[in-house]
């Protein structure tokens, strides 16, 4: 049976729906993953992946998608569709334009034609994932979270690697804090790269200019998603301002830190644990306060709806608890 996933989003999105990809695997179906294309080295280091189907956010699918066209009988349509990305209706509709014999996803009351668990918006998405083929008979392990190391080589075995980047710009902690704990690591005799898209090189080449750091050390906009990986795989900390960076630590067992920005007029919490309450990895959270829909100051620039309430030190003594919980 060939069921097509969609879970189009990033490199975090795609980590905390591993587990349930896997289970669905095991359970002997071939799985068609509605990704981004540029996620194809990532999908096939989860072993759960057969084919990617090229999809954009939630763009009208194409079935059966480029590989399966020249086939002598190609599938009319996919014999399960399985909603990954969110709690609909428009990834439902998405998946049912396509007319799939079923489709698993989460209820919805737009939908009453879907016939699936209750969402429940606080739930963390491993665990979201894991619940919903559960809900239609696949056992799955939300600890299965691991990635192989890719056989490539690291481009800085051993490093600290400090990840200032993110999607949500306006929630991105300061590059100049980032700059601060780069300088601070980096006079502890420990060697420091900093990572990014090529679009984020020049911010990535700021912090490094002003951690009094050599720009060889930037490697942003330099390195392919599997390299990438192999630079996590054998990192001794990675310092993140962007959960999918976060999350791949976390596949590959990586001490880290991750700052994140939260919504909310207060502080609601200093510091705290992910991965089933591993000190291993920390997370610091930050007051996101935003300004009214449609305001100017929402946009790709960074603003003072951010409050910046984490400083330099408190990561440092966060990087210090990862490390202690995780000696490489």
């Amino acid at each position: 049976m060939t069921a097509l996933v969609l879970r189009s989003m990033g490199i975090g999105g795609l980590l905390t729906a591993v587990p349930a990809l896997r289970a669905l695997r095991r359970g002997g179906i071939r799985v068609v993953l509605a990704t981004p294309p540029e996620l194809s080295e990532l999908a096939a280091l989860t072993g759960a992946v057969d084919r990617i189907l090229p999809t954009y956010g939630l763009a009208s699918l194409s079935w059966p998608g480029p590989g399966e066209e020249e086939s002598d009988h190609p599938p009319l349509m996919p014999d399960l569709a399985i909603n990954l990305h969110g709690s609909g209706p428009k990834s439902h509709q998405v998946l049912h334009d396509l007319r799939p014999r079923r489709l698993w996803a989460y209820a919805n009351p737009s939908l009453p034609w879907v016939k699936g668990p209750r969402w429940d918006p606080s739930e963390p998405d491993v665990l979201r994932w894991c619940r919903l083929v559960e809900w239609y008979g696949v056992p799955a392990d939300p600890e299965d979270l691991r990635l192989p190391t890719p056989m490539v080589a690291s481009p800085a075995p051993g490093a600290v690697v400090i990840h200032p980047g993110g999607l949500d710009v306006a929630r991105r902690w300061p590059p100049e804090r980032f700059a601060a704990v780069a300088r601070a690591i980096a006079g502890e005799g420990l060697p420091v790269v900093i990572t990014g898209s090529r679009r984020e090189r020049p911010m990535a080449l700021l912090v490094a200019t002003q951690a009094v750091l050599p720009p060889q050390i930037v490697l942003a906009g330099r390195t392919s998603l599997r390299e990438l990986c192999a630079l996590v795989a054998g990192a001794r900390l990675v310092i993140s301002g962007d959960a999918g960076m976060a999350q791949l630590a976390t596949s590959y067992g990586t001490p880290s830190v991750v700052v994140l920005g939260q919504q909310g007029s207060a502080r609601s919490a200093q510091s705290g644990e992910r991965s089933g309450g591993s000190r291993k990895h920390q997370t610091l959270l930050q007051t996101f306060c935003p300004s009214s829909p449609g305001s100017p100051r929402q946009s790709l620039q960074r603003s003072t709806d951010v409050t910046d309430d984490v400083l330099p030190a408190e990561v440092l003594k966060a990087a210090e608890r990862a490390l202690g919980a995780g000696v490489r």
